[in-house]
């Protein structure tokens, strides 16, 4: 057999082994080294990017004492991150818009404090902020934005109004949201999408074309007359409550219900000749500002007494019509923001939710939709 000869390292290719294993040992450690100190950050919270940043800033310690931080995750995955305002970041409550964390430097630039920056955010989107910011500096922002719908587009607004009527804050962010500052028809907001939260009103209006959805025939055993429509959804609603109130005794009766734009022209023409202009203007809502042609609204009835507002159909409906998803949408107390006068027969479908709130509030359509609604 022949001899296997052995392989003789040389002392120098040996020593390079021993470099290459040294080095590698330490650069491993790093790595585990550096994957601890990213996990300990994304642990509790903070993106990989955001956390590598924090590394090589030398901010973790400072961040772990800060802890779970969106806002501050934010602002260093951020090119607008200055290291100067970190104390002012983790003050700021955290909202989801593109150029938030450039926004608040601005702001911090222009004098506002931390609160003035949390009440500034609450109020307006990205682009709202950005035309705040052309602004002077407001003195006292809790003039108005204690109000939590108030908007930050309508400041200059705000103070115009209130300095006009003398009004308190909240009446003043609720009366110029709603656009009661503008006279009434005039640069009215066109609502193009059907919904039982559309909001008609004199500055609210539908176009001349617009039909509500799933537009159905009104059965007899429900109606004071054929041919009446209304939206599925309400008539559906109206069965439920009819025959609940059946059930206690009483018969509820649907004397209007939808009317195109064409049919509230007709009612306008007559109701001119019959009574004249300052009639119609004050009472009579012109083609497009009308809750009827949403399909949701009726006018309701009692099929034992003439005057609906002197019947037991009254009394009942007042005290059960939001469980099934109606309110009264013009009351006598209420003139002054429904801008109609009282009609006791007028019952509007908003859903059982929303009709539910109003009811325990005690609050108009106007004001729920101001609140809660709005995404002008």
């Amino acid at each position: 057999m022949k001899k296997i000869k052995s392989i003789k390292i040389k002392p120098g290719f040996s020593r390079i082994l021993k470099i290459f294993g040294i080095i590698f040992c330490i650069l491993l450690g790093l790595f585990i080294f550096y994957s601890k100190q990213i996990h300990e950050l994304t642990n509790i919270g903070y993106s990989r990017e955001a956390s590598r940043k924090i590394l090589f800033s030398f901010q973790k310690e400072y961040v772990l004492s800060v802890g779970e931080n969106k806002t501050l995750n934010a602002a260093f995955m951020s090119d607008a991150f200055q290291e100067k305002n970190m104390d002012h970041y983790v003050k700021i409550k955290y909202v989801h818009h593109k150029h938030f964390i450039e926004h608040i430097n601005q702001l911090l630039k222009k004098g506002y404090s931390d609160s003035d920056i949390n009440i500034i955010f609450a109020h307006g989107d990205d682009a709202a902020v950005g035309r705040f910011l052309k602004r002077d500096k407001i003195r006292y922002l809790e003039e108005f934005y204690v109000v939590d719908y108030a908007k930050l587009d309508n400041y200059d607004r705000y103070v115009a109004y209130s300095d006009e009527t003398g009004e308190d804050e909240e009446t003043t962010v609720l009366f110029v949201n709603l656009d009661f500052d503008k006279e009434d028809y005039q640069d009215s907001t066109l609502v193009e999408k059907f919904s039982t939260e559309m909001l008609i009103n004199k500055h609210h209006h539908v176009g001349e074309k617009f039909v509500p959805d799933e537009l159905v025939k009104i059965g007899n055993e429900y109606a004071s007359e054929e041919g009446m429509e209304c939206s599925k959804v309400a008539l559906d609603a109206f069965q439920k409550m009819s025959a609940a109130a059946m059930k206690d005794g009483y018969e509820i009766v649907i004397n209007s219900a939808y009317r195109s734009y064409q049919d509230q022209v007709d009612i306008t023409e007559e109701y001119l000749k019959w009574y004249g202009q300052n009639y119609v203007d004050k009472y009579v809502a012109k083609p497009g500002y009308s809750e009827h042609q949403s399909g949701l609204a009726f006018d309701i009835g009692s099929r034992k007494v003439n005057v609906f507002a002197n019947s037991k159909e009254y009394e009942w409906m007042l005290e059960n019509a939001y469980k099934y998803g109606f309110i009264l949408r013009f009351s006598k107390k209420d003139e002054d923001i429904t801008g109609f006068r009282s009609e006791p027969w007028h019952y509007r479908y908003v859903g059982e939710k929303i009709a539910k709130y109003i009811y325990e509030h005690d609050i108009t359509f106007e004001e729920y939709w101001a609140m809660f609604l709005d995404e002008r």
